[in-house]
């Protein structure tokens, strides 16, 4: 399995939409729009798991660039969560 970041998602998009427009590539395990715990609001990505290495590579070669409700789609491979602070280059400064 290969997850996918997926930015650029117009604010209305659900998860299902996600998952369906996705579907093209090959088998979709899970889709999910990322939204604001407080507000509820999508954030305007998500993260979508293609079944194999292959198809990810497809989703991205598909969908990467192109417009999705008229926005830009953003595509590329997840990278690992990281944890501690955002935005930090890491390492501490002594």
């Amino acid at each position: 399995m290969k997850k996918l970041f997926v930015g650029g998602l117009p604010y209305a998009t659900t998860s299902d939409e996600l998952k369906n427009h996705f579907a093209q590539a090959g088998t979709v395990v899970s889709a999910q729009v990322i939204v604001d715990k407080f507000s509820g609001r999508s954030k305007g990505f998500g993260f979508v798991e293609m079944s194999s290495d292959d198809e990810a590579a497809k989703a991205i070669e598909m969908f990467n660039g192109t417009d999705f409700g008229g926005r830009s789609l953003a595509v590329n491979e997840a990278r690992p969560k990281t944890e501690g602070p955002r935005g930090g280059r890491g390492g501490d400064r002594f």
